[in-house]
């Protein structure tokens, strides 16, 4: 009977959504497909003729092979190391796997022009494609390892067991049996990892390795948004495109969800053997690559003359935590609409809303800066270089990292309790605040918690569109870093880790909730 209730409970709060509810969403899908806009119109207005030249130069040839080169590369070394890492401390009797897996996920919390900094004031020489390629794979793999970790633990182990009882060794059982179920993983976060390759600006322009994003700032500070960083733009946001499209039809439509909380028993673990040591001296050299060396680094300039004198850290960290509270608030309260019109009202005008939010995000933060300058500047002169651009470019930038948090917040929030409260007398309202809002807490602060981390390490878009004299520690950073004031920037260097510290510890601790069926 229950389960009839829930169904008709269902029927009829996804049957229409309110107008309010479509209007507000509409506008908020609207205001993030800004920058594609941008990219449509500057075609138009630009025009082939003058495009054209801009676009087939042997510059734009060599940016292309480059960052082609840095996708190409860099995502399957971030997917090894992300899978094989997860697979270390779900799957073996690797010695001390908890402390590992803290050791894991830790490289997310310090941003990758800052392990780029680190990297450089340790070794100048560093450059090209393979410094590239080194900073990316230590920087990014964890965007893989988390979700590989967490299909890991889900697992049924009564696949493997199946498995072993037919004869497959521990390297078959891996091809055969656990990849596969890792696909949507791998899929998911090399998604992620590629188009962080393609929006990275800071790490790349310390060690002097060209890129379409690098690019473009270099020809928006000479130019001002002319048609040569234009042009750039164009075929950047057509790379970004190309990416989200090969995913799409490249993860494949099979479904790995089963039934019931499967086997009991905690799944059997592969037996290092002869290679714990191997293991263990990989795990060691991983973390000390990505850890250690940003770690020493820091502290090392943290002992020449005197970094912690500048007077402009304070100002620095208090309109980064600004910024932080500011777009996490903004960006959650945009995402409670869409989340609420995705779940509650499933159909073909809410899956459009939602993706219209996917694809502008996908958007680098340079393309989404210069669209908003544009714009400002041509529609709205007064708030060129203002708060309320700056935090309108981080809503457009994360605004997914919110709606996919509070859209499994609320798929998981029981209608049936609502209705229950409406039964009792509540208005519809009274009853979603005392009965769905509780629920969606840990969503509300864990899709807080991901804008914030976004935020705090953003640097393209602050830098193009803060107002002058706005100081944030990702731009204090890079001005200090960029002048070889590597001594100054450390201060700003920590500092961000230490914010980003409390949100990664969160994200690195395994859920022990199965769903049963």
């Amino acid at each position: 009977m229950t389960v009839q209730i829930e169904r008709r409970g269902a029927a009829a709060e996804t049957s229409r959504p309110s107008a309010l509810l479509l209007t507000v969403s509409i506008l908020i899908a609207a205001v993030t497909l800004v920058p594609v806009g941008f990219v449509v119109i500057t075609t138009v207005q630009t025009g082939w003729d003058v495009l054209a030249p801009l676009i087939f130069r042997p510059k734009v040839g060599e940016l292309l092979l480059n960052t082609i080169l840095l996708v190409v590369i860099g995502v399957p070394l971030c997917v090894a190391a992300g899978v094989g890492a997860a697979w270390l401390v779900e799957r073996t009797n690797l010695p001390g796997r908890r402390f590992w897996a803290i050791l894991f996920a830790a490289p997310l919390a310090i941003p990758a022009f800052v392990s780029s900094y680190a990297w450089v004031s340790l070794l100048p020489s560093i450059g090209g494609l393979g410094g590239g390629l080194l900073i990316s794979t230590l920087a990014y793999s964890p965007l893989v390892y988390f979700p590989a970790a967490a299909t890991l633990r889900g697992l049924d182990p009564a696949l493997e067991d199946s498995a072993r009882s037919l004869g497959l060794t521990t390297p078959r059982i891996f091809v055969r049996v656990v990849l596969p179920q890792l696909r949507l993983a791998i899929w998911g976060g090399g998604l992620i990892v590629a188009l962080h390759l393609l929006a990275e600006y800071g790490a790349f322009a310390l060690i002097r390795f060209d890129t379409f994003t690098t690019a473009i700032i270099v020809q928006y500070q000479s130019t001002f948004a002319g048609p040569a960083a234009s042009a750039l733009g164009i075929v950047l946001t057509l790379l970004c495109l190309l990416v989200l499209t090969a995913e799409a039809t490249t993860r494949g439509r099979a479904r790995y969800a089963h039934i019931g909380s499967g086997a009991p028993l905690p799944p059997e673990r592969h037996r290092l053997g002869r290679g714990t040591a191997a293991a263990v001296l990989a795990t060691i050299l991983y973390t000390a690559l990505a850890i250690g060396v940003p770690l020493l680094s820091i502290g090392r300039w943290l002992g020449v003359g005197e970094p912690w004198a500048q007077p402009e850290i304070g100002p620095a960290l208090m309109q980064t935590v600004f910024f932080v509270v500011c777009g996490a608030v903004l960006t959650v309260a945009a995402a409670l609409p869409l989340a609420w019109l995705s779940i509650r009202h499933p159909g073909s005008a809410s899956r459009l809303v939602e993706n219209s939010t996917y694809v502008a995000s996908s958007l680098p933060g340079i393309v989404i800066a210069l669209a908003l300058v544009t714009v400002t500047i041509r529609l709205v002169p007064e708030l060129y270089q203002t708060v309320a651009t700056v935090l309108l470019a981080y809503l457009i930038m994360f605004l997914p990292r919110a709606l996919v948090t509070l859209r499994a917040g609320l798929g998981q929030a029981p209608i049936i309790l609502e209705e229950v409260a409406r039964s009792l007398g509540d208005p519809p309202v009274i009853a979603r605040l005392r009965v769905t809002v509780p629920l969606l807490t840990p969503s509300l602060w864990g899709g807080a918690a991901l804008v914030g981390l976004g935020v705090a390490n953003e640097l393209t878009a602050t830098l193009l569109l803060a107002p002058n004299g706005t100081r944030t520690l990702a731009t204090q950073f890079w001005s200090a870093s960029s002048s070889v004031a590597y001594a100054d920037a450390a201060p700003y260097a920590l500092l961000l880790i230490v914010i980003s510290v409390p949100t990664v510890a969160l994200m690195s601790i395994p859920s022990q909730k199965r769903t049963t069926l």
